[in-house]
């Protein structure tokens, strides 16, 4: 009874400070850690994102927070699957749609659709029509939830592309470009216009690929994406070779293979040296 009215007695004092109505350490935290683990995985660090997430569920978990559940959930699947464990991502994604759709995360819940929609289109480009129609419907039904919405037009760009509808895919591409370049998520712009250039070589646009992947080196320039610019610079070389400008697709090719070297990603730096023997 003493310790109840002390307690009273020292909360109803003017000059107690005011206790915060919500705590949020664990889950900022948290954030902190899958937007690191979100870099890692842009950056092809797959086994070092995979570190990362274990953390990030774990305080998920111990704050039982849906949103950060399903968001690790997301990540730890993109991961898997660009591991080649294709199978075990579909299961992870199929867990985070059920917690979505349990939570009534509508919005979180067409993410991870969308995901699964881009699977599907990587696994079987002839379901390009289909994926194009799906990733539109998530897209109209998106407002809050702005990275994946630039992600659903990445989706739309791609499916485009497979259906050889350049000049749609492209501005579908750039779409997400906006949002990106607007909220300075400066290694998914490049990226973007790696997706661009892609477009453009497919369609035979040399030059513009040309133009497209120079800008997709100045963003990972600036955010100091060593593995985009490896790739950026390989792909200029591919793109200078199908143009028959071979001096300049071999300076491409031997600035790639120093990048790759200096990340010491020997597998993908002979893969380079090789496109030069």
């Amino acid at each position: 009874m003493i310790g109840a009215a002390l307690a009273l007695a020292l909360g109803g004092c003017s000059s107690a400070p005011k206790r915060p109505a919500e705590i949020f350490a664990s889950r900022n935290a948290a954030e902190r850690q899958l937007d690191l683990a979100n870099k890692e995985a842009d950056r092809s660090r797959y086994d070092s994102a995979l570190e990362i997430l274990k953390e990030v569920r774990r305080l998920a978990v111990s704050v039982d927070d849906p949103r950060l559940l399903i968001r690790e959930a997301v990540t730890r699947g993109t991961v898997l699957y660009a591991l080649g464990s294709t199978g075990e991502a579909a299961e992870v994604w199929a867990q985070a749609l059920d917690e979505a759709n349990t939570a009534k995360e509508e919005e979180l819940a067409g993410t991870v659709r969308l995901y699964m929609a881009k699977s599907r289109l990587l696994a079987s480009p002839e379901a390009a029509g289909a994926v194009l129609e799906e990733a539109r419907q998530e897209i109209a039904r998106m407002r809050a939830e702005k990275l994946s919405i630039a992600f659903g037009w990445t989706v739309v760009g791609l499916a485009l592309k497979e259906r050889g509808e350049w000049a749609e895919g492209e501005d579908a591409i750039k779409r997400a470009l906006e949002i990106h370049e607007k909220n300075n998520y400066l290694e998914q712009a490049a990226y973007d216009w790696y997706l661009i250039a892609s477009i453009r070589s497919v369609a035979g646009g040399y030059e513009g690929a040309v133009e497209a992947l120079r800008n997709a080196i100045a963003f990972d320039r600036r955010s100091e994406n060593t593995y985009g610019l490896a790739a950026d610079w390989r792909a200029l070389g591919d793109v200078y070779k199908k143009a028959g400008s071979l001096p300049e697709s071999r300076a491409a090719y031997r600035r790639s293979l120093d990048i790759f070297r200096s990340l010491d990603f020997e597998a993908e730096a002979d893969a380079v040296a090789t496109k030069l023997s």
